[in-house]
């Protein structure tokens, strides 16, 4: 268990630095071996710390417009779901967030080819970055809504990677209140949250420089092939 913890630090370090998407898939594959809260729990100091490294790395590169949509509604959307979730069964949250996903990148992969890049419009950024709070709570998984609401906008590579870490820092962050509300940071062991902060902190920097050096068409289908694959394991464990 701990090297596919280790194994799931490194990977959100990845997505911090650059890979988008990546991070999402550390929650739900260690939810096949252990309760997810308890996984969501462990890995959120992971998020946190390797968050800021991502924004001290992406300090030069964002949107300011999205930020200015995006944060205000994902903090809405943490809100919503710190009160809903010991309510509302997880596997329909799942499922919701991997469909999400799903649709997106079955719609760029075979729908109509859209040639001129999407503006940052206010309604659909606050649709997007409420739903990306609420499931950025309960699974860590909030790449899938913020990244349908960015991607179409073909933001420069370095400008989205940078729009998605400072957008998380601050959504991460605001988790903790709504965390230890329901009990779930109780019991969480130092020098393994140290260990895995380590090795998360690693994957950021890795991520970063492949981000850096990666060709622009590369880089999109790596993203796209991620948010794939993270949606696919999102709807099969809500069906397991």
């Amino acid at each position: 268990m701990l090297l596919a913890l280790l194994a799931a630090a490194f990977v959100v370090g990845l997505s911090k630095g650059g890979l988008a998407s990546a991070g999402a898939l550390a929650v739900p594959a260690l939810a096949f071996a252990m309760n997810p809260v308890q996984a969501a729990a462990i890995l959120l100091p992971v998020f946190i710390g390797t968050d800021w490294i991502a924004v001290w790395l992406y300090r030069r590169a964002y949107s300011p417009r999205n930020l200015a949509i995006l944060v205000p509604a994902i903090l809405i959307g943490v809100l919503v779901a710190t009160v809903i979730t010991p309510w509302t069964p997880e596997p329909v949250l799942l499922i919701l967030t991997g469909l999400i996903g799903l649709w997106f990148v079955l719609r760029r992969w075979f729908g109509p080819v859209v040639t001129a890049p999407a503006e940052a419009g206010v309604l659909p950024g606050l649709g997007w970055g409420i739903l990306t709070g609420i499931t950025s709570f309960i699974t860590h998984s909030g790449s899938p809504p913020a990244q349908a609401y960015l991607m179409p906008q073909r933001l420069p590579k370095l400008e989205f990677a940078g729009t998605m870490a400072i957008a998380f820092s601050v959504c991460n962050l605001a988790k903790l209140p709504g965390y230890w509300a329901i009990g779930a940071l109780e019991g969480l062991d130092v020098e393994l949250t140290l260990g895995l902060l380590v090795s998360g902190g690693i994957g950021t920097m890795i991520g970063r420089w492949l981000t850096a050096r990666l060709p622009d068409a590369v880089y999109l289908r790596a993203i796209e092939g991620l948010l794939l694959t993270l949606s696919i394991l999102l709807i099969a464990k809500a069906l397991l």
